[in-house]
């Protein structure tokens, strides 16, 4: 399994820090969820989820990080 940060709207894939590619093959691979969504975090990158995908079944699942607007909206309206 491969993990991978992929913009929510080009769906380019990470590769470095300067540089994002729509090749998934080229996307950097990291060692785990949590590893990737800290590096999110502390790089201060956002509109991103991860991407699990599995080579051998041809499948991927995609994971969301962080919340979207959508759901800070709500959130909002239920605290008030």
């Amino acid at each position: 399994m491969r993990i991978l940060i992929q913009k929510k709207d080009s769906g380019l894939y990470f590769k470095d820090i300067e540089t994002w590619t729509p090749n998934s093959i080229e996307a950097m691979d990291f060692l785990s969820s949590t590893t990737a969504i800290e590096f999110c975090v502390s790089n201060k990158i956002k509109g991103v989820h991860l991407v699990l995908k599995f080579e051998e079944e041809h499948h991927e699942i995609v994971v969301p990080v962080g919340k979207d607007k959508a759901s800070r909206g709500s959130e909002a309206s239920q605290n008030h």
